[in-house]
Order: structure tokens, then C-alpha cells, then sequence
């Protein structure tokens, strides 16, 4: 009875000698990571597996997708809380609110021009909720 056996073919990474070893071994130690030896007695070993690095590169890249997901819903939410600043002070000031005092006035403009004329619109305003910024 004659039994047929594949083998594959390795060379050693320390001596360069070809030696065989048995069909899916390779693979199995691909899997594993566990070290094999040549003939001549040298260690070797797989560290890293091809899938081992697509998967490392795949997790490493939807981190990275979620960590931009993060920053775009951190940024949506800083436009809409400007937006709504935006809104309140239009209203105010339509009404005659005074953004840097928080008083009333039928004469917004004078007012402004009078005692507030250091105050750049371009600027953000600090204004606190019932008092003065």
C-alpha cells in the first residue's frame, strides 16, 4: 500500500536551506504564530499574518471614520448653538435690547453710538442672561 503525502517547500531565513514540510503546515502556522525549525535546528516563526495586518489596517481606519463622524456632530452642534445666538441677539435688538447692558431703548442706535462705541459688531459678544457681559 503506498500512501501519497504533499509537501511544501521552506527555506530557512538564518541558512537559506530548502527543507519541506507537510501540505497546510505553512498556513497553520500562519494561523497560530507558533515557532517551527529547520532542519538545521533555526527557529522561525510568522509574527504577522497578511490577515492579521488587513484587519489591524481595517479596525485602525473605522476609528478613524468614527473619530471624523464624532468631529462633524461636535461641529454640527457648535453651528446650531451660534445659529440660535445669532437668532436671540436678532430678536433683541429688533425689540431695542442693548446686547452689551441688557436695557431697553427706543433708540437703539443712539444708544449704541453713546455709550457703547468701543463695541465691534464683528466681535463676539459675552453676553450673560439678565446682566451685563
Amino acid at each position: 500500500m503506498t500512501e501519497r503525502k504533499m509537501f511544501e517547500l521552506q527555506d530557512c531565513c538564518k541558512c537559506g536551506v530548502e527543507f519541506g514540510v507537510p501540505g497546510g503546515y505553512t498556513h497553520h502556522r500562519q494561523r497560530d504564530k507558533k515557532s517551527f525549525y529547520c532542519p538545521n535546528g533555526h527557529s522561525m516563526s510568522y509574527t504577522e499574518s497578511e490577515a492579521d495586518r488587513l484587519r489591524r489596517e481595517r479596525d485602525r481606519l473605522q476609528q478613524r471614520l468614527a473619530q471624523r463622524d464624532d468631529e462633524i456632530v461636535a461641529e454640527q452642534k457648535r453651528t446650531a448653538a451660534y445659529k440660535g445666538q445669532v437668532t436671540r441677539l436678532k430678536k433683541r435688538s429688533k425689540a431695542g435690547m442693548c446686547p452689551c447692558c441688557s436695557r431697553s431703548f427706543v433708540n437703539l442706535q443712539r444708544h449704541m453710538a453713546t455709550k457703547h462705541p468701543d463695541m465691534d459688531p464683528a466681535e463676539p459678544l459675552r453676553v450673560v442672561e439678565g446682566g451685563k457681559p
